[in-house]
């Protein structure tokens, strides 16, 4: 059946486990989404749309969207359960008393129970089921009905009619029908019938049930609750078994099934079968893992949301790939990718740089379509539309930057870090190598493209890359240009271009498939990403609340030019200033005065932190929080005693990002640079400094704030990892017991520069 609330034996020990109980329901709502049935749903997106619902889940979700005005209609089954475990105990309480009675003690002779018939069992255990149903919907103040079928209630026209009329009927009264076949008088399954389309189907079971409810009541989505994650292209728990994301009708035949459930009647090929005659009827389907019952309903909600969960059964095929089919493709393609000459990479990323300058008119004419498009929607603020541009200036930048990159690359993959002798003719290595499959997922910037693909390729690493709808156009163009440039080495699908409706958050749980993820976007977004991230590191920074300090020491001219490059050069950049802290004694000074001046003069808006406010008669708006990330002509003012109270006002409302102090006084500013816990830190420069460009990197994939692995502007260095190489001549840890032969030496052997383990170093001469 779809979802295990009570199959055969298991419903007993399933109840005393958990007070929410998995069911089969229908869910719709009169007000949202009309769309004629007749046509399931194409994407997973479209999830949203879904009016009426045929779905598998706990009491309390069905109580909460009946109360949000939806009517739910439940499928179940364990009658048969009920029964059986009732009869047995009723018949074992007999033969005790009439032995204890007989024998006059205590002692009992082993008793057996006789084989139960199953249409008893269903008979005994009804009334059972159904008390166990009042029980759960009466604490949440719904009402409930029982309808008993069989195939007849479907297959005779009358029949049919009373039934359709009476669920309608029940649902207008907002009563809750509780729908089973009648395991008492059930007949055997009308063998002309078995599942193959058309108008008839035979209720065999409560996979058959669901789909001929689903679509007599034209349910737009079925939800199919099973005891596994969903449809595997062969049994569950053996070897290279892999969920399907996807299903279409046409393919059956790729899919090896396993042996039906234990308890169950028809196993997944039924359940396939059914939800494939619900899909011919119009009804999407959806299965799914529903035995978790303090998660059943968050499975519920998240596909309905249209997230990736469970099996979606389609019947489009998309004309390209899955992004799992993607993923793949750029492993396959991104471990070639690494095994290639460092001269080789740096070819490639050398010819992307000449053609983003060679191209530029087609990339900017893009670009150009998406600002139009971006503008009047007008759904995105200034900061974002001023991120989404580019040109020609920024396709020269970044040319250079490629070049720069190019250059780094020749000391990357496989660069031996360290050699030591273990023992005699027992050599260890120490070698960088790729971090494997990396997603970054952007915003706006299409200039991030070329730079994060440029760094992968020159790492090793394969690279799939999500962008924002803003900027499809442009990001469509350079992703051309890229697998353009990987073509001349044969590894075009080491960057793959993630243009499917795939949501953020079903990316994220692809933690089988990707190896890191690596946000560059706003603040929201990087949350976003690391609450939905599972099992996957995010490399990244929150937030950018980027600090100045005006020490008492201070240069004015020095100060003002830091403070307006700081905060008004690029002020939707994560490095822009945020917050400017002033001295004590610099108030009421012309330095100042001519500060004030200058914001003014930017249209830089002011808010006002809490001492400052105290300080003036009349002050700028008092600033809501002093961890505010403004990315735009804003700016928070705030005052400090001395450089220490400018250090502890940066670790508690910082994010780590980049803190700057302006003075002339060498030994507060080391003072400063020694206690900012920040990545990047600097001494009478701008905050804007803090670029994987401007550091000499090339390119950058980000600036991460976390304080393991790699830290500030992440360039070729922070997408490596490492690997131990040992090469010996049949060495064994016996060897080195205490009555082995041999000892470890555990010598440091010196790393000639720019040396790469190309071959067995243990053979080379030293």
């Amino acid at each position: 059946m779809f979802a295990k609330l009570a199959l055969g034996s298991r419903l007993p020990s399933t109840i005393r486990r958990s007070n929410v109980y998995p069911a089969s329901i229908r869910a719709y709502s009169q007000s949202k989404f009309p769309r004629p049935h007749g046509q399931s749903f194409v994407h997973r997106s479209e999830l949203k749309q879904a009016k009426r619902i045929v779905v598998k889940l706990g009491s309390a979700v069905v109580a909460m969207l009946q109360n949000q005005g939806r009517e739910m209609m439940i499928v179940t089954s364990g009658a048969v359960a009920f029964g059986k475990q009732r009869l047995r105990h009723e018949i074992l309480l007999s033969q005790s008393v009439r032995q204890a009675l007989h024998s006059g003690q205590n002692q009992l002779k082993e008793m057996t129970v006789p084989v139960l018939e199953a249409r008893a069992c269903a008979a005994a255990g009804q009334s059972g089921l159904m008390a166990l149903y009042e029980a759960m919907f009466t604490q949440y103040s719904t009402c409930t009905a029982q309808i008993l079928v069989t195939n007849l209630d479907f297959h005779d026209e009358q029949k049919r009619r009373n039934l359709n009329s009476t669920l309608h009927e029940l649902l207008r009264m907002n009563i809750v029908p509780i729908i089973n076949t009648n395991d008492a008088v059930v007949p055997p399954p009308v063998p002309n019938s078995d599942l193959q389309g058309g108008n008839v189907i035979s209720i065999k079971d409560n996979d058959s049930l669901a789909a001929r409810l689903s679509v007599e009541m034209k349910a737009d989505l079925l939800i199919a609750l099973s005891d596994v994650e969903g449809l595997y292209d062969r049994p569950p728990g053996t070897d290279d078994a892999k969920l399907i994301d996807i299903f279409y009708p046409g393919d059956q035949q790729s899919i090896t099934y396993g042996t039906k459930s234990r308890v169950g009647i028809g196993g997944m090929e039924a359940k396939v079968k059914a939800a494939l005659w619900a899909l011919q009827g119009g009804t999407s389907v959806v299965i799914a893992n529903g035995t978790h019952p303090k998660v059943t309903g968050h499975v519920i909600t998240d596909i309905v949301d249209g997230k990736k969960v469970g099996t979606f059964f389609s019947e489009v095929k998309p004309a390209g790939p899955t992004v799992e089919q993607q993923t793949e493709m750029a492993r396959n393609a991104g471990r070639t990718l690494a095994a290639l000459d460092p001269e080789k990479r740096g070819e490639i990323i050398c010819h992307l740089a000449d053609m983003l300058t060679e191209k530029k008119e087609e990339i900017l004419s893009a670009n150009r379509r998406d600002m139009e498009l971006a503008t009047t929607s007008g759904r995105l603020s200034q900061p974002m539309i001023d991120r989404l541009s580019l040109s020609t200036s920024k396709l020269n930048s970044l040319a250079i930057g490629l070049r720069q990159l190019a250059v780094s690359s020749q000391d990357s993959v496989g660069r031996v870090l360290r050699r030591t002798r273990v023992a005699n003719n027992l050599e260890l290595e120490q070698i960088t190598v790729p971090i494997g499959v990396l997603l970054v997922i952007f915003e706006s910037r299409p200039d991030c493209l070329p730079q994060v693909s440029a760094l992968a390729i020159a790492s090793g690493n394969a690279l799939l890359l999500k962008g924002g709808k803003e900027a499809s156009h442009t990001n469509k163009i350079l992703h051309q240009l890229t697998q353009e440039a990987l073509s001349i080495h044969g590894v075009a699908d080491a960057v793959q271009l993630v243009s499917t409706r795939e949501e953020v958050e079903d990316l994220c749980r692809l933690d089988k498939l990707i190896d890191l993820i690596i946000p560059r976007g706003s603040s929201e977004l990087v949350r976003s990403i690391q609450r939905a991230a599972k099992g996957i590191p995010v490399l990244g920074h929150s937030e950018g609340v980027c600090h100045v300090y005006i020490d008492n020491d201070a240069s004015i001219d020095k100060a003002i030019e830091i403070v307006r490059d700081s905060k008004c050069d690029y002020p939707a950049a994560c490095n822009a200033m945020e917050t400017l802290l002033i001295h004590k004694d610099l108030l009421r000074t012309p330095m100042f005065d001519q500060m004030i001046d200058m914001l003014r003069t930017q249209h830089v808006k002011i808010h006002a932190g809490p001492r400052f406010a105290s300080y003036l008669t009349f002050s700028p708006s008092e600033v809501k929080s002093l961890r505010t990330e403004y990315g735009d002509l804003e700016c928070c003012i705030e005052v400090v005693d001395s450089m220490s109270d400018a250090v502890d006002h940066i670790h508690k409302y910082g994010s780590s990002h980049t803190d700057v102090i302006v003075t002339e006084n060498e030994e507060t500013a080391e003072q400063f640079l020694q206690q900012v816990d920040s990545a990047c830190v600097f001494w009478n420069t701008s905050t804007r400094f803090a670029d994987g460009y401007r550091f000499g990197l090339g390119a950058e994939v980000g600036i991460s704030t976390a304080r393991i692995h790699a830290r500030g502007p992440v360039g070729l260095e922070g997408l490596l990892t490492t690997k131990w190489v040992l090469r010996g001549e049949g060495h064994t840890v016996a060897d080195f017991s205490e009555q082995g032969s041999m000892k470890y030496l555990h010598e440091n052997i010196p790393v000639p520069q720019g040396n790469f383990s190309t071959r067995p170093q243990s053979h080379q001469q030293e």
